[in-house]
């Protein structure tokens, strides 16, 4: 398939390597986000303080993350986005660098608050392919950008373990400075210039505007309770619990035995690929529903197996796959509201995740001090069928839009 688009009559062609270029870079920009997770009890050691301080870090790299895409994302929409992209880029590689060479845990965590704050280059290259993307294949791209995303968060959380037990801790930022500088100079080089969509008249405003894109496009709420639900609260309620569950009897696993099961997630960057191409054959709507059927019955396979590593694995593999479907569709969707507004409604899609996403990791500490697994996967069964139903009573909403879209 051709994945060429000329925007806005500007001559500025998407072509498959360059939403691949988009996919590595925006995985690569996400992976920063999680180098730290299975370092915190050697970094604390290495300061010689407690391994539980260790979780301040990821806060600090949370809350960074947070203000970026709410006071840095919704720029795309207004200012030239290859200088926005490439500015971004070299302010995370300082930062990168700042916390390999950190000398104190407040400083460390400093340098994560800010990296966090710049790593948000992926938000911004996703709606970037929805802008570069005809209308047909929209959802193709966005699997695609969508897939190295997925991929860059798994590949982060595992190779950092491994690099650290190699060289340490800092040699893990040390290497992504790199990768990042390179990744950097490829974009300055290979992206073209894009010419801004609007003109940018008050910052204030353009972030109120943010708020008011729920009043504007009366669709976006349901469509951010079907992701919200599924990738937030379901998706961390399963992965954080999971730790749990493999760390004690009967598997007894480390944290490298436990990352490889994690591994079982790259199935959905690789269907990915392809679950764009529902949205792009007017298929998005039975398929999202087929998907949320899909995390359903891997909650309930959970709940019955969970004494079988084999079946924890097969679970995993498809709801990861089920997570990514409705992720991709979800955004998809999203980004066919306006073609003036795709960088605001990525920031309100991200931060709703977001927010979900916290509810679901306090809930998963909470359902497993009640009844372990078996509570786990009760709730996350529980609000898999509330997902359905929200699916249910949101078709006849998805296609009308469909219709005034197409017409």
């Amino acid at each position: 398939m051709s994945l060429s688009n000329n925007v806005e009559g500007k001559g500025v062609v998407m072509t498959r390597f360059l939403a691949i270029l988009f996919a590595i870079c925006s995985g690569l920009a996400i992976g920063n986000l999680y180098w730290a997770q299975p370092l915190l009890v050697q970094i604390m050691t290495g300061f010689g303080l407690p391994a539980a301080n260790g979780g301040l870090l990821v806060t600090a790299t949370q809350i960074g993350y947070a203000i970026g895409i709410f006071f840095i994302v919704p720029l795309g929409d207004f200012v030239q986005r290859k200088r926005l992209i490439s500015i971004v880029m070299i302010l995370s590689v300082i930062t990168l660098i700042s916390c390999a060479f950190a000398p104190s845990f407040m400083i460390l965590a400093l340098s994560l608050l800010s990296m966090g704050i710049v790593t948000i280059i992926g938000q911004v290259i996703l709606p970037l392919a929805g802008d570069l993307s005809s209308i047909e294949e929209r959802g193709h791209i966005v699997g695609i950008v969508s897939s190295g995303i997925t991929t860059g968060i798994l590949f982060s959380r595992f190779a950092s373990g491994i690099i650290a037990g190699f060289w340490g801790w800092r040699s893990v930022y040390l290497i992504a400075a790199v990768l990042n500088l390179a990744m950097a100079l490829v974009i300055i080089y290979v992206l073209p210039d894009i010419s801004s969509k609007n003109q940018l008249k008050s910052y204030k405003n353009l972030l109120f505007s943010v708020f008011t894109t729920f009043k504007r496009h009366k669709t976006l709420p349901r469509i951010l309770l079907h992701s919200g639900l599924i990738f937030g609260l379901v998706f961390n309620i399963f992965w954080t619990s999971l730790t749990f569950l493999l760390s004690a009897a009967p598997f007894n696993y480390d944290t490298f035995q436990i990352g490889l099961v994690s591994l079982a997630g790259l199935t959905s960057a690789v269907f990915g690929l392809w679950i764009g191409k529902l949205q792009d054959r007017g298929l998005s709507v039975p398929a999202l529903g087929a998907f949320i059927i899909l995390s359903l019955i891997t909650m309930i396979c959970g709940l019955m197996f969970s004494s079988s590593i084999v079946a924890i694995v097969i679970v995993a593999a498809v709801f990861s796959v089920a997570v990514q479907g409705i992720s991709v569709l979800s955004q998809a969707r999203l980004f066919n509201l306006s073609n003036d507004e795709r960088s605001r409604l990525n920031t309100v899609f991200v931060v709703s995740n977001f927010m979900f996403a916290a509810v679901g990791s306090a809930l998963s500490s909470l359902l497993w001090s009640l009844g372990g697994w078996s509570y786990v996967m009760m709730g996350a069964g529980l609000i898999s069928f509330a997902a359905l139903i929200v699916w249910i009573s949101s078709r006849s909403a998805f296609g009308e839009a469909d219709n005034t879209l197409s017409s």
